[in-house]
Parts: structure tokens; C-alpha cells; sequence
């Protein structure tokens, strides 16, 4: 199985048997359920839809995606992703996914939405050193020139400046599971994770590193 979707719990540490400390992430992965099998003779590409089973149930349901769930046999989820499988990966509509499909040791990517900051400027948002703090600078925070006036007359695209920060999605590479606990469907994963606590993600098997 490629992936499967959780909610991030928080941060702990883990010593390990030689007695270092280990800063982990807490994800609450699964238990999921694959809602749609697509094939390359369909959809043009080989994936599964996968949704995460949560314990509140999800009451208001559009009709097309009533139908979709019930197409598959499955109640109604919030959280839908697809991740991409093998063309002769056998796998089918209702079967269920859980956390023990990652082993300790194993490297993961793991998919999330930063937290937003809102509107800041360049310092907070680019890094900016600023202007001087002394006396009659009148320049402590602005971001400074940002083109020419007669030539070339405009601001090129992609210039650093200020504006909405945060709230964007973020994969994190490379992170080390430390632990699985398949009886709480927990997973401990070495760092930090993207998003706030609470918050959904995904996790898949790290395709690099």
C-alpha cells in the first residue's frame, strides 16, 4: 500500500534503548478505507481513493458523492486522497488500510497544510534583515527598492514582497518512523510534521532518500 491519511496529535520525545532522546510527531493514521479503484482503461491512470474513517460520522452529504460512497460500499468520509499504485496491484474498493503497513525504521513523506500566518511583511515573511533601528532612519521594516522607475517602468514577476503567509501544502521528506503502535493506530514519526495539531495528513512511503 503507497500511503494513507491521518490527523497530526502533536509532539513527544521517545528515548531509545541507548538513552537518546528523539523529538516525534504523534499521527493518528487511519484506520482507512479505498472508496475507488482507477484503472488506466477508465480514468487513464492507476490509483486508489482513499478515505480516512473518523469517529464522528458525516451527516450532510452531497448526492453525487452520496452515490460515489455508495458505489463503493462505504460510509460517507471527509477526508478524501488518491495515491498512485502499480497496474497489477490488486487492490479493490472496501479494503481497509491501517497503520502497521509501515515498519520502525522505515522513511515516509508526510503531506500537510502549514499553518497560516495571515498578511505579513518581508521580514517575517522572506527574512529580511530590515533597515537601521536608530534614530531618523524612517526605513526599519520596509522592504526597500523593488524595481526601476523608467526602465524597465514595472515590478518583475516573482519579486519578494509582502503577502499572505502560511496555509500552503507542505510535504516533509525523508522523516524516520520510531514507532508504530497498531492497537491505538499511532505513528511515530522523527521530527517535525507540517500543520497545526489536529490537522489532516497524509502519509506515504518516501519516494526518494
Amino acid at each position: 500500500m503507497p500511503g494513507i491519511l491521518g490527523k497530526k496529535l502533536g509532539m513527544t520525545q521517545i528515548f531509545s534503548d541507548d538513552g537518546v532522546v528523539h523529538p516525534v510527531t504523534v499521527i493518528q493514521a487511519g484506520p482507512c478505507l479505498v472508496v475507488q479503484r482507477k484503472t488506466g482503461e477508465a480514468e487513464g491512470y492507476d490509483a486508489i481513493q482513499v478515505g480516512l474513517v473518523e469517529e464522528r460520522p458525516m451527516r450532510k452529504v452531497s448526492q453525487p458523492m452520496s452515490g460515489h460512497f455508495q458505489k463503493a460500499g462505504v460510509a460517507p468520509m471527509r477526508r478524501l486522497m488518491e495515491f498512485k499504485v502499480a497496474a497489477d496491484d490488486e487492490v479493490k474498493a472496501g479494503d481497509q488500510l491501517k497503520v502497521d503497513m509501515f515498519d520502525p525504521q522505515e522513511y515516509v513523506d508526510v503531506i500537510g497544510t502549514s499553518k497560516g500566518k495571515g498578511f505579513q511583511g518581508v521580514i517575517k515573511r522572506h527574512g529580511f534583515k530590515g533597515g537601521r533601528a536608530t534614530h531618523g532612519s524612517m526605513f526599519h521594516r520596509a522592504p526597500g527598492s523593488i524595481g526601476q522607475a523608467s526602465d524597465p517602468s514595472r515590478v518583475f514577476p516573482g519579486t519578494r514582497l509582502p503577502g499572505r503567509t502560511g496555509g500552503k501544502r507542505i510535504t516533509g521528506k525523508n522523516l524516520q518512523v520510531v514507532k508504530v503502535d497498531a492497537d491505538k493506530n499511532l505513528l511515530y514519526v522523527k521530527g517535525s510534521v507540517p500543520g497545526p495539531n489536529n490537522g489532516y495528513v497524509a502519509v506515504r512511503r518516501a519516494k526518494r532518500g
